[in-house]
């Protein structure tokens, strides 16, 4: 098994769309990339500690590779905008990868090119790509958000249409 650890925005987004690959063991939401040990979601969402909301997901690489599930990364959020997925705003929602090892960090580094090159998105790519050093799982109550909650307003009209384009995109890949 191995770990990769992604941020694209709100966690709730993420770990929905991660949850459903083949090869996908756990996906857990939480923070990265900040100073405070242990931070809280109410802490994080200031944009003061530094933290990214992520997913750490532990993966079988011989049933699901690191690029593909970066290929499902770049589809499931829109890496050119700074700082911001849609009406969330702030660093805590950055395009971030931490990778785990150069592996992980030149693959990335190469794919992000490989996009920009191709101007497979309308602007440059922002998405930071930096050495994974901590992670804090958040609360209880955010992890398996969509699943918990599949009628609150943000499942409904942010959640559930990403899940069913990426669906559409990523059928082969699906559990």
């Amino acid at each position: 098994m191995e770990i990769a650890t992604f941020g694209a925005g709100c966690f709730w987004c993420t770990e929905a769309v991660f949850k459903e690959l083949k090869g996908v063991e756990s996906v857990v939401s939480g923070y990265s990339g900040g100073e405070i040990i242990n931070p809280s979601y109410r802490e994080v969402t200031t944009g003061r500690t530094g933290h990214a909301e992520v997913v750490e997901i532990e993966f079988d690489p011989a049933t699901i590779s690191f690029p593909e599930l970066l290929e499902v990364f770049w589809a499931s959020h829109d890496p050119t905008t700074l700082n911001q997925q849609g009406a969330d705003i702030g660093t805590q929602y950055r395009s971030v990868i931490f990778y785990h090892n150069e592996k992980q960090k030149q693959l990335a580094e190469t794919m992000k090119q490989q996009l920009n090159d191709e101007k497979i998105f309308n602007a440059p790519i922002v998405t930071e790509i930096s050495p994974w050093q901590n992670f804090f799982k958040a609360e209880i109550d955010h992890q398996n958000y969509y699943q918990n909650h599949p009628i609150q307003g943000y499942c409904q009209f942010v959640i559930a249409p990403k899940l069913s384009k990426f669906r559409k995109t990523f059928q082969s890949k699906l559990k």
